[in-house]
């Protein structure tokens, strides 16, 4: 197998960002993250990104299109959603598994999303397979195997020392043919093998979810929870997002922004009814966005078990937990 010493990383990665627009998993402004490669940026190789790649494919706001009027006249022009080609570099399986998702979302059921199309078609996109998933880690549970995935163009391999690199697509072994020179032979490697070691038992939920809407445990899952959004933020597969324009004179721009499922206002109407309007609705809508209706719209699950939401809330609202509160409960209660 093809591959490159640890050592010699940072060269291969000076090389690919020579014709490429790279992202790496990097330590910036206190946080992990995947940004643009340099000369000097810290990677942050060892454990998955506290924010997800999803911003390179659906970023947090981008203009839509422009306008102007004057008087009784308006003229619409679009915004080009070019995008250079570029590679993101050390994904981990479950974040491409959530590209998977985003995939379902954007570009499939008879509609295209031309800005995330062209994101995702000039986007190779190299894997790179956990070693040793964190304990809040679970999407073993879900489908995905931590240490590799057939959904990359390439899969990378933490093999101690090395790096090692495997073609999962066309796009992909012409990635890894052309840079070949950067690249050593590294016969008699092998693929390390990894499992979560948290297990859930989903076999059967979407079902019972569907028996669910109404039952009293959203009353008691909802209590704790602050609305406060940080779940849906970080997780790579959430992409709630609200329209709003800026207008200066005769002439303005509309753009996206991510928004929240868990906010009051993304649901609140116009006339002022709103069909989410407590803690309750929210968070059942989040649970069964992610566990019955993308699963049964879309054939997977919506959460892909990287945990980041379990890490990062604030007053301990555990998807985790809740799976198993469904598992045990009675649909009677």
């Amino acid at each position: 197998m093809l591959g490159v010493k640890k050592n010699n990383l940072n060269n291969f990665l000076e090389k690919i960002s020579s014709g490429y627009q790279l992202f790496v998993p990097a330590e910036v402004e206190g946080t992990t993250r995947f940004t643009a490669y340099q000369a000097g940026v810290q990677l942050a190789l060892e454990r998955n990104t506290v924010v997800p790649p999803k911003e390179l494919f659906f970023p947090q706001t981008e203009h839509m299109y422009c306008y102007k009027a004057h008087k009784q006249e308006a003229a619409v022009e679009e915004i080009a959603a070019a995008c250079e080609p570029r590679v993101l570099f050390g994904a981990r399986p479950c974040d491409v598994q959530s590209l998977a998702v985003l995939d379902d979302v954007f570009l499939t059921k008879g509609y295209e999303d031309l800005f995330y199309k062209n994101k995702r078609e000039n986007t190779l996109v190299i894997a790179l397979g956990c070693r040793k998933p964190e304990p809040t880690c679970f999407c073993s549970s879900l489908g995905v195997d931590p240490s590799g995935t057939e959904l990359a163009d390439v899969m990378a391999w933490d093999a101690g020392e090395a790096l090692v690199f495997e073609a999962k697509s066309d796009k992909g072994k012409k990635f890894l043919e052309e840079n070949s020179a950067q690249l050593e032979d590294l016969a008699g490697v092998t693929q390390p093998t990894a499992e979560c070691t948290m297990v859930l038992q989903v076999e059967g939920l979407t079902a019972k979810l569907q028996k669910m809407f109404e039952h009293s445990l959203w009353n008691e899952i909802c209590k704790k929870c602050l609305n406060c959004g940080t779940c849906t933020y970080l997780c790579p597969t959430c992409h709630c997002f609200d329209i709003q324009g800026k207008t200066r004179g005769e002439s303005g721009v509309k753009f996206r922004c991510w928004d929240s499922c868990m906010y009051q206002e993304y649901t609140l109407m116009a006339g002022g009814h709103n069909p989410r309007p407590s803690k309750k609705e929210r968070v059942r809508q989040r649970f069964l966005h992610k566990l019955q209706y993308i699963p049964e719209r879309y054939g997977k699950w919506g959460c892909v078990g990287c945990g980041r939401c379990v890490v990062k809330c604030p007053v301990n609202v555990d998807i985790t937990r809740i799976i198993k509160q469904i598992g045990e409960v009675s649909l009677d209660a």
